[in-house]
């Protein structure tokens, strides 16, 4: 009799081993599949990111060759109406849209609400900001006919009209004239952005090299 209730006992401790194994193997199974659905998201938010930052990195634009100024009057107390800056595309990226802006409303050296440009220039200085300036382009080199800056291209930037559209004079509050410390700023669709600081000199010539 003895015997068999032993016999009797072994038989559960083995079924509760064999539980308590089961129950080990589902939690680990769990664990398991938490840790690789965790991993699995980490890995793919790290491609989002670096896709993002290469795709933002393609769109980064490059100053090539100096600033120059053109005064709209010369002298100690000269303004500036245009301003003039050659960009390139870095890293062989993707083509940037330079369609021009409008200014055809009212002639005031910024963009018509009605403008289809994707290319954004803001002007600030100590005194101001303004949004949205004029701006023109001239194809450089290679350059085919299209608005699509591309690799290998170089596009010349006029910040402000001329011959009869609105220049810097028109659209800013003041004057951009001497010994001022100015920021432009070229916003491009993907995000990236370029920031061209001059300081224009305490003589204003016809044409200035802002170095």
């Amino acid at each position: 009799m003895l015997k068999k209730f032993l016999r009797h006992e072994k038989g559960i401790t083995g079924l509760e081993t064999a539980i308590i194994l089961i129950a080990f193997v589902v939690v680990a199974a769990v664990f398991a599949y938490t840790a690789l659905s965790a991993g699995l998201f980490s890995t793919q938010k790290s491609q989002e990111a670096v896709y993002s930052g290469l795709k933002e990195a393609q769109s980064t634009l490059e100053l090539r060759g100096g600033v120059v100024a053109v005064a709209s009057t010369t002298g100690s107390a000269g303004t500036i109406g245009q301003i003039k800056f050659t960009v390139a595309n870095v890293l062989g990226g993707e083509p940037v849209d330079f369609t021009e802006p409008y200014d055809d409303a009212d002639n005031n050296g910024v963009a018509d609400d009605d403008s289809v440009n994707v290319i954004v220039l803001n002007y600030q200085d100590s005194a101001q900001t303004k949004d949205d300036l004029y701006w023109t382009i001239t194809k450089l080199g290679n350059a085919d006919t299209d608005n699509l800056l591309e690799s290998n291209e170089r596009f010349e930037i006029a910040v402000g009209g001329s011959g009869g559209t609105g220049d810097l004079v028109d659209a800013l509050t003041s004057d951009l004239s001497v010994k001022t410390t100015f920021n432009i700023e070229l916003l491009t669709p993907g995000g990236a952005t370029l920031h061209i600081e001059r300081t224009t000199p305490a003589w204003i010539d016809t044409i200035v090299n802002l170095r």
